[in-house]
């Protein structure tokens, strides 16, 4: 290991790799005095730097104090390097990424940036490195040096950004002459549920006119996977002063707000990614495809997968294939598929954090111009009162004959893209008349109740989502309230109805009521009479919520026989198509499994679906044996606005969540901005840290903690006060 001379009373720092030269660690030494990083009792990170980017410098480096493993790892995803890490299991994964990530061109793009962005791109790799020279003992598992234009390749905060939307068992099955894999529909041994766990988020917006102290109101509530968001405050002299949850690795508040303004990404279902056929034309060894009346050849490129061993790296090479549209990345009945989709990330990342500093609806929607939200949907209220729902703003134009749903022939020029739908012609609203506005990753044509945008007002191919029980469980918190408070926000967040269960349960009361099986009658009635009571509320001690869900769960696997429209809510299919005895058997059937997994079919909910964390690995371990803690709201597939997507794990009999309601804030906007707010578990990765868990029991029971968002509330509630690298 070399050791850096002391240079202009900078601390002699170790050297953990020979990328730093003592020029670079004295630059990062001098930038770190720029910085200051105070932890409230919480742990979370309020970060101040004199500009914009020392505090970039500073909120990546307490990123990385906090879970550094994390911000490394989303990096070895994002550019491609994650098979040097985790093997040859992840080696199409890799080619999947390089398939649209070129550490070449993204240098390129990093040379062409801006000055202002290069400055924060620099700064987000010198806080990394800087972290690494500070913390010798810590030990990357690959990247030992981070580099500038690396942020480029990761430029959206979603979890599941567009590229992962490609079928790696189709990928590896055309690439790599393999059978196709596909992954299994449950996750665990024994698992009561199919793989129907809604995936992410919700966000409600309130007027000033529905309002008691007649101020806009926002519920931030992303659906994640648990602990892949950190929280954080940045701020700097030049006006940055934003708070919120911060995916990890990246120099931008993803879900937030600040003092004026303040945004919740939802998914959406916006088309923004298409499929081609291409129809193949062999020539010898190389290959062209047909685009009207001519052809064109295949561009070709070699992609070199490195990957771990036992040995050390061994590599992968693969001929990859391009159509103008985008890379072949399977094949389907002779043609060769190729993927179009979104490729900016330059305006991705400049979205990304001038959204950051929009303080008003106007900058906000001008930002939108960037046209790189690709994937999700906002709601966005400001301190001028002002509520708006924004569309997926990466829409392209195209040719409505076509069915945009399935892969279309990539030989007629018909379908090729055309220009991005504007801001004005994609599905926005702004201060509705009902006084509210939602989504949680259903369609946007009942986002504000009565005064919602309508659907044929718009190509199709504009959303291509569904309502759902989650959508109408929305709407009945929502409508017809004009006392909306940051508390009574919060409970309606909490809502402990079940609206799924209002659709599906009278079809089996029913059912009950006309059978004429006495054997399985008699089994039945003491669970129906608990159900047929039920108020369809959940709660830790409810013993009808873990029969519903159980019941509800085995109904999922009999859905596999029917065939029924993609726009059809699965509880309407329960209600009206499966058949009388199938329903009665479900029940029984979870009676059953309930017994052997826990001694009765009369277990309390709270019984079974629990949180826990042992450690601070990405894939959480679980053990019956460990402490956990109950949780009310099951998950959102039955309606519950609160989401807590669990599943039993091999070894185990009660259910382990691991994605939902991972981030939840409340935020009030008028003079001053109020907050409260909750991460699941807490900060810290490290199971050492007293903020690795210290959030737990907030987060189980939706008690959400005051946020310290002035100077002045911090009073009182500093843990530590420091310069990166002290």
């Amino acid at each position: 290991m070399k050791v850096l001379p002391c240079l202009l009373g900078v601390l002699c720092l170790p050297l953990v790799t020979s990328n730093a030269s003592p020029q670079e660690a004295l630059r990062w030494s001098q930038h770190a005095q720029h910085v200051t990083i105070i932890r409230d009792d919480w742990g979370v990170p309020h970060i101040h730097g004199t500009t914009d980017a020392d505090a970039v410098f500073g909120m990546i480096y307490a990123q990385a104090e906090d879970d550094f493993n994390r911000v490394e790892t989303n990096y070895l995803t994002s550019i491609g390097r994650l098979a040097e890490a985790e093997g040859e299991s992840a080696m199409y994964q890799d080619l999947r990424q390089k398939l649209f990530i070129n550490p070449d061109s993204m240098k390129a793009i990093y040379a062409r940036s801006p000055v202002w962005l290069k400055d924060l791109m620099v700064a987000w790799a010198d806080g990394l490195n800087y972290y690494l020279i500070t913390h010798p003992d810590v030990k990357p598992r690959v990247i030992r040096h981070f580099e500038p234009w690396m942020p480029l390749t990761f430029s959206e905060g979603s979890i599941g950004g567009d590229i992962e939307s490609i079928d790696l068992g189709k990928l590896r099955q055309f690439y790599g002459k393999e059978p196709a894999t596909t992954s299994p529909a449950s996750g665990g041994d024994g698992e009561p549920q199919g793989d129907r766990e809604p995936r992410g988020s919700n966000g409600m917006a309130i007027a000033p006119s529905n309002t008691a102290n007649h101020h806009a109101l926002l519920l931030i509530n992303p659906h994640t996977s648990f602990f892949f968001r950190a929280e954080q405050q940045v701020t700097s002299e030049r006006g940055l002063n934003v708070y919120g949850a911060v995916t990890w690795g990246q120099f931008f508040v993803y879900q937030g707000f600040n003092e004026r303004a303040g945004w919740m990404h939802t998914s959406s279902a916006a088309d923004a990614i298409d499929e081609y056929a291409e129809t193949v034309v062999p020539h010898g060894s190389r290959y062209s495809y047909r685009y009207g009346d001519t052809e064109r050849r295949f561009t070709q490129r070699m992609i070199r997968v490195p990957y771990r061993t036992s040995h050390g790296l061994a590599q992968r090479t693969f001929t990859a294939y391009f159509s103008h549209h985008g890379p072949i990345v399977r094949s389907d009945s002779g043609k060769w598929i190729s993927v179009r989709l979104m490729q900016e990330p330059l305006k991705a990342l400049t979205q990304s954090f001038t959204r950051t500093r929009a303080r008003s609806y106007v900058e906000f929607r001008r930002i939108m111009e960037l046209h790189t939200n690709s994937s999700n949907n906002t709601i966005f209220a400001d301190g001028d009162g002002n509520i708006a729902y924004f569309h997926a703003n990466f829409i392209p134009r195209r040719n409505p004959k076509f069915d945009w749903t399935k892969p279309v022939d990539g030989s007629d020029p018909a379908t090729d893209w055309h220009e991005l739908l504007s801001v004005s012609e994609s599905p926005n609203l702004l201060n509705p008349a009902s006084g509210w506005l939602y989504n949680s990753n259903n369609w946007p044509w009942s986002a504000a109740g009565n005064s919602s945008l309508h659907r044929s007002d718009y190509p199709r191919y504009v959303d291509n989502g569904t309502e759902s029980a989650r959508g109408l469980h929305a709407i009945r918190v929502l409508e017809n309230r004009k006392d909306f408070t940051i508390e009574t926000l919060r409970q309606a967040a909490y809502d402990r109805d079940l609206p799924s269960f209002d659709i599906m349960l009278p079809a089996l009361v029913r059912a009950y009521d006309r059978s004429s099986d006495s054997d399985l009658k008699t089994k039945l009635a003491e669970p129906i009479g608990l159900l047929r009571a039920w108020d369809h509320r959940w709660s830790v001690e409810s013993i009808p919520t873990s029969l519903a869900v159980y019941w509800g769960g085995e109904i999922e696997r009999q859905l596999s026989g029917l065939s029924f429209d993609s726009e059809t809510m699965v509880e309407d299919v329960v209600a009206t198509r499966v058949p009388d005895d199938k329903l009665l058997s479900a029940l029984s059937a979870a009676m059953d499994r309930l017994t052997a997994d826990f001694g009765t079919w009369k277990t309390p909910w709270g019984d079974i679906n629990r949180f826990q964390r042992l450690t601070g690995d990405i894939v959480q371990p679980f053990a019956d044996s460990g402490p956990s803690i109950p949780v009310g709201f099951p998950s959102a597939r039955w309606g519950s606005l609160a989401s807590f997507g669990a599943r039993p794990y091999p070894g185990t009999r009660r259910w382990y969540g691991t994605s939902g309601n991972s981030f939840v804030a409340v935020v009030e906007f008028g003079d001053s901005v109020r907050a409260r707010a909750v991460t699941a578990g807490g900060e810290s990765g490290n199971p050492a840290s007293p903020h690795f868990n210290d959030q737990a029991g907030r987060y189980a029971t939706g008690d959400l903690r005051p946020v310290y968002f002035y100077r002045s509330q911090l009073t009182g509630h500093i843990e530590r006060e420091y310069h990166p690298g002290e």
